[in-house]
């Protein structure tokens, strides 16, 4: 059974932090290369950070170096941190296999909210 499960989003002012969770599936999450979306209101979901299943990561460059995914394969948990955010991160943020081709994926999360907001 495919089961991602997002969560730690919240309220936080400009220049703040979070760190959001995913606990996942065996299935979707060993071996796999995970990453981190976001959508925001009105705009497209868009894959945010990625992480290999032997911890190599990639990031969007509208992130510049604010955000930090990790995985924990032992507990098949992936996270993001989030540092000085911005308004623009506002969105709601979900995990799921990494891939170009995601709005093809069956299944997602409830996803976990963000708002950044003063």
């Amino acid at each position: 059974q495919v089961q991602l499960v997002e969560s730690g989003g919240g309220l936080v002012q400009p220049g703040g932090s979070l760190r959001l969770s995913c606990a996942a599936s065996e299935s979707i999450f060993s071996f796999a290369t995970m990453g981190w979306y976001r959508q925001a209101p009105g705009k497209q979901r868009e894959l945010v950070a990625s992480i290999t299943s032997s911890g190599r990561t990639n990031y969007a460059d509208s992130l510049q170096g604010r955000f930090t995914i990790s995985r924990d394969n032992a507990k098949n948990t992936l996270y993001l941190q989030m540092n000085s955010l911005k308004p623009e991160d506002t969105a709601v943020y979900y995990c799921n296999r990494a891939s170009t081709n995601w709005n093809t994926f069956a299944y997602w999360g409830q996803g976990t909210r963000v708002t950044v907001s003063s």
